[in-house]
């Protein structure tokens, strides 16, 4: 593969543009999985097996990825939106490239996988992989997610035992339940959910008589939000961490 074509394919811009950043000598390739230093490559044909490459483009170590795998620690006041209308979108923590990744001839980027409101923190995931954004939202595959809540008026067991049994929202006659529900503290309930309705926790912790001060997502399927990953940072995604998602 043409090292502009492995640029581009990344979100470095335009095929012109990524020939561009190699002639001018801002594109390093560790040639080996054991290169400590880039070598510097100003011929933008130059072929390269794209699988594992390594790169440093403009002085960033940038690894070559076919598809797009990322978590981000989502920070409050922010929106999981291209086009947001109050805070800023969690896509400005995000590279340009990850942003700018092409599908199908067209700059899309990678997108996130389900959203979080405004006010609510922690694990988001985002990819330019359609089939697991499919996978990941489809109500079939009920993937668990886990939810650390602050309450505004103290826990009792009554509470925790309806949030087992079902409760049921304004907009469906059917009983929603939680697939676990942990009486952490006073104020800390840790509710496990495998459906993605609008505001649930909120709106399941309104109908036992309680309300939502602080929301945070803490793990996706078998994958944890990790400690030293700070709010509005973000990593790739691991072959290990794909599969403690998708099982």
């Amino acid at each position: 593969m043409q090292l502009q074509d492995i640029l581009y394919s990344q979100g470095f811009g335009t095929r012109r543009v990524c020939a561009g950043l190699v002639q001018q000598g801002l594109v390093q390739v560790y040639e080996s999985n054991e290169a400590l230093v880039p070598v510097v490559h100003t011929q933008s044909a130059a072929e390269f097996a794209a699988d594992g490459l390594r790169l440093r483009v403009q002085g960033v170590d940038w690894p070559y990825q076919e598809k797009a795998y990322v978590m981000l620690h989502k920070p409050t006041a922010t929106e999981c939106s291209q086009k947001p209308s109050t805070y800023p979108s969690i896509y400005t923590l995000l590279p340009s490239p990850l942003r700018l990744r092409p599908q199908k001839g067209a700059v899309q980027g990678v997108q996130a996988v389900g959203r979080l409101d405004q006010d609510t923190t922690g694990l988001l995931l985002l990819t330019d992989d359609g089939k697991f954004i499919h996978r990941m939202s489809s109500p079939r595959h009920h993937v668990p997610k886990v939810y650390e809540v602050t309450v505004k008026h103290p826990l009792d067991q009554a509470q925790v035992n309806k949030l087992l049994a079902g409760v049921v929202l304004d907009d469906d006659p059917k009983p929603v339940r939680a697939a676990a529900a942990e009486w952490v503290s006073s104020h800390h309930l840790r509710l496990t959910l495998t459906e993605g309705k609008y505001h649930q926790v909120k709106r399941m912790v309104a109908a036992v008589s309680n309300r939502v001060e602080a929301l945070h997502r803490s793990q996706i399927g078998g994958l944890r939000l990790p400690a030293e990953l700070a709010p509005g940072q973000w990593r790739w995604l691991s072959a290990a961490d794909l599969k403690l998602i998708t099982g």
